[in-house]
């Protein structure tokens, strides 16, 4: 039973949170890692961290995608891992919503991370090998009210992942969304002291995107749900 092995993970939407942490166990991992985002400056204490290396890009532009993964293959290598992160969110009563601001919450959720994909699976497919991941939210199955936006985009996400999945499971590239169905725990944002574990602990997503990596692909999976032991579905 063969393990897929990794060499080069690129996070794009790279951040504090779930982003990190996933940062974190790669690298430990003796994985090399690649960080991508619009502004780079907040990445730098975790790429010290980790001896990660941060790109600039707006994952929206179809030439700064581009030009991400031709930087990331000349200065690491091509990378074995995608993880998309990025996400749009606008809320709000949906009569008030302006369309500027929902095509591009939209955008970011979903047609980011089709180009993302993309660039990453052009790659990948010469050698029949490679993983592209989809952070998904509960909103990428649950349309909640005043978040229609949020919903679009992520429903819109997770059918990308499913038609990928479909297309190129067959040709040796693992596809796999997660929905993250709840609250992640952060410094901002953490749960009161009389509900423990009420919230996604970002370092325990981790470890459940690790366990989706080292599935054989005799048994593989396209999605997987994440959510706190208290967190009703």
């Amino acid at each position: 039973m063969e393990i897929p092995k990794y060499k080069i993970v690129l996070i794009v939407g790279a951040g504090a949170g779930l982003s990190a942490s996933l940062a974190r166990l790669f690298a430990r991992e003796g994985i090399r890692v690649a960080l991508a985002a619009r502004h780079i400056e907040k990445l730098g204490a975790l790429c010290t961290e980790t001896g990660a290396r941060a790109f600039a890009c707006n994952a929206t532009e179809p030439d700064e995608v581009e030009r991400l993964f031709g930087l990331v293959e000349r200065e690491i290598g091509v990378p074995d891992v995608v993880v998309y992160n990025a996400s749009g969110r606008e809320r709000g009563p949906f009569v008030d919503l302006v369309p500027a601001d929902v095509a591009q919450a939209m955008t970011v959720s979903a047609f980011g991370g089709f180009l993302v994909a993309q660039q990453a699976a052009k790659r990948m497919l010469p050698n029949k090998h490679g993983a592209i991941l989809f952070t998904g939210a509960s909103a990428s199955v649950k349309g909640y009210a005043q978040s229609a936006p949020f919903a679009m985009g992520k429903f819109a996400l997770r059918g990308l992942a499913q038609s990928m999945a479909r297309e190129l499971s067959p040709q040796g590239i693992h596809v796999a969304h997660f929905v993250i169905d709840g609250g992640i725990r952060s410094a901002a944002r953490s749960e009161a002291a009389d509900r423990p574990d009420s919230m996604l602990d970002p370092d325990a997503i981790a470890l459940s995107y690790w366990s989706v990596l080292q599935q054989p692909r005799s048994a593989w999976t396209w999605e997987m749900e994440l959510r706190p032991w208290v967190e009703r579905f």
